[in-house]
């Protein structure tokens, strides 16, 4: 069956509904979903200054979307509703890596790597990289990380790092977040949960600490330096 395919791991289905740009598309939309006995647990807004808007909703709590897709259709202003893969099971889970260029490449370059080796096992592991530098950019692109789909570790590469970059790791690790830095000046290292010199050994480091496939844990390191 195709939507026992598209649910797999997440018990989540995708939806994308094609709608004209109504300022009540929304709300029915969501209304409707709420009243089938759904939960959405991720939805985003596609095309959003068109005339013609796409919406896509991942639905969790329903066996089947057939009714819920039928009923979606019927609303004056959709166009189509269309049922699709669930972005956790294309894309997985999300590392983000980001500071200076030189040292989030060769971060980037030990997390792709890793994440490979366990993608073929199963896993759903992508790496998201940015070249970054200024402490307000870098603290505002932290706290960013936290309104992400999907991430579940940040990986910080540079040579210095402090002041209010330092309040921005701290506040995503209270959502639950991993952050692990390379070993750096700064107060930033201080605030990770796991500091690495070697940039490539960080981005393995960082793979293996949210793959389900890897025999490691980072809460049971008696250090958190390397």
């Amino acid at each position: 069956m195709v939507e026992e395919f598209l649910r797999r791991q997440t018990g989540a289905l995708g939806l994308v509904v094609e709608v004209r740009n109504d300022r009540e598309a929304l709300h029915e939309l969501t209304a409707l979903i709420c009243r089938s006995g759904g939960v959405i647990p991720w939805m985003t807004v596609l095309d959003g200054h068109c005339e013609i808007q796409r919406v896509f909703f991942e639905i969790a709590g329903l066996d089947s979307l057939d009714r819920l897709t039928g009923e979606i259709q019927d609303l004056p202003f959709v166009i189509t509703a269309s049922p699709r893969t669930a972005i956790q099971e294309i894309f997985g889970k999300r590392l983000i890596v980001m500071g200076g260029g030189a040292q989030v490449s060769q971060v980037a370059l030990g997390a792709v790597s890793e994440a490979d080796r366990h993608n073929l096992r199963g896993e759903r592991i992508s790496v998201d990289t940015i070249p970054l530098v200024g402490e307000q950019e870098l603290a505002e692109a932290v706290r960013a990380v936290a309104r992400l789909p999907r991430v579940k570790a940040l990986v910080l590469a540079g040579a210095l790092m402090g002041g209010d970059i330092t309040d921005a790791v701290l506040e995503v690790r209270a959502r639950g977040i991993y952050v692990i830095t390379l070993n750096m000046a700064g107060s930033v290292p201080e605030a990770a949960d796991l500091v690495v010199s070697d940039p490539v050994q960080a981005g393995v480091m960082a793979v293996m600490a949210i793959a389900d496939t890897a025999s490691f844990s980072i809460s049971r390191l008696s250090k958190n330096r390397f």
